[in-house]
């Protein structure tokens, strides 16, 4: 046996006691990355369906107007905010006591029945808020008819 000389085995390494998180830190700045592109498509809008009519002109962008939404289930949005039915006199107050001759933009999934966007009116009315518009889409136009001569 001398004639093959000693075999030695290298000493096992000791155990690696610390844990590497760089491949952690990778996968969690590619998903903050994300959040943060994803986060402003996510609370975007409200997503309503308004009615359509004919005759809509884009109002003037000179002043904004204050923004108040119903949505299909009659929620209330106050400049894209959620809003109690029982607060919302008293924020209308408020603007209307700040800015008397602020416009009202009310726009109301064409679902909300009529008793209640009427209600949301006379709110705001009683607040003093007397310029009301009413957010539409343009009707949808058709394509105009060949005429055979």
């Amino acid at each position: 046996m001398a004639s093959f000389g000693r075999i030695e085995r290298p000493r096992s390494s000791a155990p690696m006691s610390d844990i590497n998180v760089t491949p952690l830190v990778d996968v969690m700045l590619v998903l903050l990355v994300i959040f943060i592109l994803a986060a402003p498509l996510l609370a975007g809008s409200i997503r309503l369906q308004l009615p359509r009519a004919d005759g809509v002109q884009p109002a003037p962008a000179q002043a904004r107007p204050i923004a108040v939404a119903l949505d299909a289930a009659g929620r209330l949005y106050l400049q894209d905010a959620p809003v109690a039915d029982e607060a919302l006199p008293a924020l209308l107050r408020e603007i209307a006591t700040r800015t008397p001759d602020a416009e009202l933009a009310l726009r109301a999934d064409a679902a909300v029945a009529y008793g209640r966007v009427v209600q949301v009116l006379g709110t705001a009315h009683a607040a003093g808020l007397t310029r009301i518009g009413f957010v539409t889409e343009p009707a949808a136009q058709e394509a105009p008819k060949e005429q055979k001569p």
